[in-house]
């Protein structure tokens, strides 16, 4: 059985894909995978997601320039979510220019903002109209 064999994948071929800071251990980025995109992390050395919106390949940070270098990949337990430990180079993960996609934490009954926007996605991305 080959390495890719042993996902478990969903319904759909995807596989929920976590992607964590090697330094600091913060979580960074979920997203998803098919065979293709995790073939393509390995060869690439670099996250590369599907995109269920667009329903093609996502190479992290290639509008941002944020990529996701991998220094390591894990499966868990029971085959069905994969773990990157990555370097985040400019750090930032986050389309809206914060360090993760995370940024928001329960507090007295509410999702409050608990990090502050590194970067102003019109910066990073553009002006999109």
């Amino acid at each position: 059985m080959s390495w890719v064999d042993e996902v478990k994948w969903d319904e759909d071929g995807l596989v929920p894909a976590i992607a964590q800071a090697e330094n600091s251990r913060r979580v960074l980025t979920l997203a998803w995978m098919n065979r293709e995109a995790l073939h393509a992390t390995v060869a690439e050395k670099r996250a590369v997601y599907w995109s269920r919106s667009r329903k093609c390949l996502w190479r992290k940070g290639e509008e941002s320039g944020y990529i996701q270098q991998l220094n390591s990949l894990c499966i868990d337990c029971d085959g069905d979510a994969i773990l990157l430990i990555v370097e985040q180079v400019g750090g930032i993960a986050c389309h809206t220019g914060r360090e993760s996609c995370f940024f928001r934490t329960y507090q007295n009954n509410q999702w409050e903002v608990s990090d502050k926007v590194l970067k102003d996605p019109a910066d990073i991305y553009g002006r999109r109209s």
